[in-house]
Protein backbone atom coordinates (compact mmCIF):
# COMPACT_ATOMS: atom_id res chain seq x y z
CA UNK A 1 0.00 0.00 0.00
CA UNK A 2 1.06 3.67 -0.58
CA UNK A 3 2.92 5.04 2.54
CA UNK A 4 1.77 8.18 4.17
CA UNK A 5 3.30 11.17 4.66
CA UNK A 6 2.24 13.15 7.78
CA UNK A 7 3.97 16.62 8.03
CA UNK A 8 2.99 18.74 11.41
CA UNK A 9 2.54 21.82 11.66
CA UNK A 10 4.69 24.93 13.28
CA UNK A 11 6.57 23.81 16.66
CA UNK A 12 4.66 20.60 16.63
CA UNK A 13 5.61 16.59 16.09
CA UNK A 14 4.28 13.37 14.98
CA UNK A 15 2.22 13.98 18.50
CA UNK A 16 0.11 16.31 16.65
CA UNK A 17 -1.09 12.91 15.01
CA UNK A 18 -0.85 10.33 17.68
CA UNK A 19 -5.26 9.54 17.24
CA UNK A 20 -4.48 9.08 13.52
CA UNK A 21 -1.54 7.11 13.72
CA UNK A 22 -3.14 4.37 16.44
CA UNK A 23 -6.38 4.44 14.28
CA UNK A 24 -4.27 4.01 10.96
CA UNK A 25 -0.69 2.19 11.52
CA UNK A 26 -2.47 -1.12 11.05
CA UNK A 27 -4.29 -0.16 7.46
CA UNK A 28 -1.34 2.06 5.91
CA UNK A 29 2.55 3.00 6.02
CA UNK A 30 2.58 5.77 8.07
CA UNK A 31 6.16 8.55 8.29
CA UNK A 32 5.87 11.69 10.09
CA UNK A 33 8.67 14.14 9.24
CA UNK A 34 9.84 16.85 11.25
CA UNK A 35 10.19 20.36 10.09
CA UNK A 36 13.19 21.30 11.09
CA UNK A 37 17.36 21.46 9.99
CA UNK A 38 16.37 24.04 7.26
CA UNK A 39 14.90 27.69 7.39
CA UNK A 40 13.13 28.20 3.85
CA UNK A 41 9.93 25.69 2.83
CA UNK A 42 12.02 24.96 -0.53
CA UNK A 43 14.83 23.20 2.09
CA UNK A 44 12.31 21.76 4.27
CA UNK A 45 10.27 20.00 1.61
CA UNK A 46 14.27 19.31 -0.34
CA UNK A 47 15.06 17.39 3.12
CA UNK A 48 12.13 15.32 3.11
CA UNK A 49 11.93 14.56 -0.65
CA UNK A 50 15.38 13.20 -0.15
CA UNK A 51 14.60 10.45 2.18
CA UNK A 52 10.68 9.74 1.13
CA UNK A 53 9.40 6.55 -0.53
CA UNK A 54 9.34 6.68 -4.53
CA UNK A 55 5.78 7.14 -4.08
CA UNK A 56 3.24 8.08 -1.20
CA UNK A 57 0.05 9.83 -0.04
CA UNK A 58 0.73 13.27 1.64
CA UNK A 59 -1.29 14.91 4.62
CA UNK A 60 0.14 18.41 6.10
CA UNK A 61 -1.77 20.65 8.83
CA UNK A 62 -0.92 24.09 8.62
CA UNK A 63 2.63 24.51 8.62
CA UNK A 64 2.77 20.90 7.48
CA UNK A 65 0.55 21.87 4.84
CA UNK A 66 2.51 24.51 3.25
CA UNK A 67 5.70 22.38 2.98
CA UNK A 68 3.29 19.06 1.59
CA UNK A 69 2.67 22.24 -1.04
CA UNK A 70 6.13 23.07 -2.00
CA UNK A 71 7.03 19.17 -1.78
CA UNK A 72 4.08 19.43 -4.59
CA UNK A 73 5.77 21.95 -6.59
CA UNK A 74 9.39 20.15 -6.68
CA UNK A 75 8.14 16.39 -6.98
CA UNK A 76 4.57 16.08 -8.56
CA UNK A 77 4.79 12.79 -10.25
CA UNK A 78 5.68 11.38 -6.67
CA UNK A 79 2.46 12.89 -4.35
CA UNK A 80 -0.21 10.16 -5.07
CA UNK A 81 -2.91 11.53 -3.01
CA UNK A 82 -2.52 14.94 -1.15
CA UNK A 83 -4.61 16.33 2.31
CA UNK A 84 -4.46 19.89 3.30
CA UNK A 85 -5.39 20.08 6.62
CA UNK A 86 -5.83 24.03 8.59
CA UNK A 87 -3.50 25.67 6.12
CA UNK A 88 -3.15 28.46 3.42
CA UNK A 89 -1.52 28.16 -0.47
CA UNK A 90 -1.16 31.61 -0.32
CA UNK A 91 2.13 34.12 0.41
CA UNK A 92 2.38 35.36 4.22
CA UNK A 93 0.66 38.97 4.04
CA UNK A 94 2.83 42.04 5.49
CA UNK A 95 0.85 42.32 8.61
CA UNK A 96 1.28 39.00 10.01
CA UNK A 97 5.05 39.52 8.73
CA UNK A 98 5.21 42.29 11.05
CA UNK A 99 4.32 40.44 14.21
CA UNK A 100 7.10 37.96 13.20
CA UNK A 101 10.26 39.79 14.47
CA UNK A 102 8.75 40.48 17.77
CA UNK A 103 8.32 37.02 18.20
CA UNK A 104 11.57 36.11 16.94
CA UNK A 105 13.47 38.31 19.40
CA UNK A 106 11.51 37.14 22.54
CA UNK A 107 12.38 33.42 21.31
CA UNK A 108 16.30 34.85 20.63
CA UNK A 109 15.77 36.29 24.50
CA UNK A 110 14.43 32.93 26.30
CA UNK A 111 10.98 33.87 26.02
CA UNK A 112 9.64 31.46 23.92
CA UNK A 113 7.13 30.08 26.33
CA UNK A 114 6.19 33.30 26.68
CA UNK A 115 5.44 33.62 22.90
CA UNK A 116 3.74 30.19 22.78
CA UNK A 117 1.87 30.75 26.04
CA UNK A 118 0.30 34.21 25.65
CA UNK A 119 0.24 35.00 21.40
CA UNK A 120 -0.21 31.19 19.83
CA UNK A 121 -1.84 29.12 22.41
CA UNK A 122 -4.87 31.01 22.71
CA UNK A 123 -5.41 30.77 18.89
CA UNK A 124 -5.25 27.53 18.01
CA UNK A 125 -8.61 25.64 19.39
CA UNK A 126 -12.45 25.80 19.67
CA UNK A 127 -14.23 25.65 23.15
CA UNK A 128 -14.20 22.27 24.74
CA UNK A 129 -13.81 20.02 27.08
CA UNK A 130 -10.36 18.79 26.05
CA UNK A 131 -8.84 22.27 25.36
CA UNK A 132 -6.61 22.56 28.32
CA UNK A 133 -5.05 19.06 27.87
CA UNK A 134 -4.27 19.63 24.17
CA UNK A 135 -3.53 23.30 24.84
CA UNK A 136 -0.45 21.73 27.56
CA UNK A 137 0.32 18.85 24.55
CA UNK A 138 0.87 22.29 22.54
CA UNK A 139 3.09 23.67 25.22
CA UNK A 140 4.97 20.52 25.45
CA UNK A 141 6.02 20.57 21.70
CA UNK A 142 6.91 23.75 21.16
CA UNK A 143 9.13 23.70 24.15
CA UNK A 144 10.58 20.13 23.33
CA UNK A 145 11.47 21.75 19.49
CA UNK A 146 12.75 25.07 21.37
CA UNK A 147 13.78 28.29 20.39
CA UNK A 148 16.41 27.44 17.32
CA UNK A 149 13.62 25.59 15.72
CA UNK A 150 10.76 28.58 16.35
CA UNK A 151 12.99 30.82 14.91
CA UNK A 152 13.81 28.12 11.55
CA UNK A 153 9.99 27.45 11.12
CA UNK A 154 9.34 31.32 11.76
CA UNK A 155 11.67 32.58 8.67
CA UNK A 156 10.30 29.89 6.15
CA UNK A 157 6.89 30.71 6.80
CA UNK A 158 7.33 34.69 6.57
CA UNK A 159 9.40 34.03 2.94
CA UNK A 160 6.54 31.43 1.67
CA UNK A 161 5.73 31.12 -1.33
CA UNK A 162 2.40 31.81 -3.14
CA UNK A 163 1.29 27.74 -4.47
CA UNK A 164 -2.09 28.55 -6.20
CA UNK A 165 -0.36 27.55 -9.34
CA UNK A 166 0.99 24.52 -7.51
CA UNK A 167 -2.47 23.46 -6.78
CA UNK A 168 -4.12 24.01 -10.30
CA UNK A 169 -1.77 21.59 -11.70
CA UNK A 170 -2.92 18.68 -9.31
CA UNK A 171 -5.42 16.26 -10.58
CA UNK A 172 -5.10 13.30 -8.32
CA UNK A 173 -7.11 13.00 -5.48
CA UNK A 174 -7.25 15.35 -2.54
CA UNK A 175 -8.93 16.15 0.81
CA UNK A 176 -9.14 19.78 2.01
CA UNK A 177 -10.38 19.64 5.82
CA UNK A 178 -10.37 22.37 8.57
CA UNK A 179 -12.10 23.26 11.55
CA UNK A 180 -15.19 25.24 11.65
CA UNK A 181 -13.91 27.14 14.48
CA UNK A 182 -10.06 27.80 12.63
CA UNK A 183 -9.56 31.61 13.20
CA UNK A 184 -5.78 31.16 11.85
CA UNK A 185 -6.36 29.65 8.60
CA UNK A 186 -10.46 30.21 8.51
CA UNK A 187 -13.07 28.31 5.92
CA UNK A 188 -12.40 30.48 2.90
CA UNK A 189 -8.67 29.87 2.20
CA UNK A 190 -9.89 25.80 2.42
CA UNK A 191 -12.71 27.12 -0.64
CA UNK A 192 -10.08 29.13 -2.29
CA UNK A 193 -8.04 25.32 -2.16
CA UNK A 194 -11.31 23.66 -2.69
CA UNK A 195 -11.87 25.56 -5.84
CA UNK A 196 -7.97 25.55 -6.99
CA UNK A 197 -7.35 21.73 -7.03
CA UNK A 198 -9.21 19.76 -9.63
CA UNK A 199 -10.05 16.60 -7.57
CA UNK A 200 -10.73 17.71 -4.58
CA UNK A 201 -13.73 16.75 -1.28
CA UNK A 202 -13.85 19.69 0.77
CA UNK A 203 -14.66 18.29 4.76
CA UNK A 204 -15.35 20.84 7.56
CA UNK A 205 -14.97 19.51 11.14
CA UNK A 206 -17.70 20.58 13.71
CA UNK A 207 -16.64 21.72 16.66
CA UNK A 208 -13.03 22.12 16.00
CA UNK A 209 -10.44 25.07 15.76
CA UNK A 210 -6.71 24.62 14.34
CA UNK A 211 -6.10 21.48 15.51
CA UNK A 212 -8.72 19.00 14.52
CA UNK A 213 -6.48 16.00 14.52
CA UNK A 214 -6.74 16.40 18.55
CA UNK A 215 -10.02 17.88 18.98
CA UNK A 216 -12.36 15.95 16.57
CA UNK A 217 -10.07 13.23 16.36
CA UNK A 218 -12.52 10.53 15.14
CA UNK A 219 -14.28 12.95 12.46
CA UNK A 220 -10.52 13.66 11.37
CA UNK A 221 -9.38 10.00 10.88
CA UNK A 222 -12.25 9.29 9.39
CA UNK A 223 -12.02 11.67 6.90
CA UNK A 224 -8.72 10.73 6.32
CA UNK A 225 -9.58 7.19 5.88
CA UNK A 226 -12.13 7.83 3.16
CA UNK A 227 -9.62 10.09 1.08
CA UNK A 228 -7.00 6.82 1.79
CA UNK A 229 -9.24 4.68 -0.17
CA UNK A 230 -10.42 6.80 -2.57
Amino acid sequence: MTPLLLLPGMMCDARLFYPQIASLSGRVPLVSYPLAGHDSVAGLAAQILATAPPQFALAGLSMGGIVAMEILRQAPDRVEKLALLDTNPLAEKEEIKARRDPQMQAARNGDLRRVMRDEMKPNYLAEGPNMGSILDLCMAMAMDLGPKVFLSQSIALRDRPDQCDTLRAFERPALVLCGRDDTLCPIERHDLMHDLLPNSTLHIIDGAGHLPTLEQPEQTTAALLRWIES
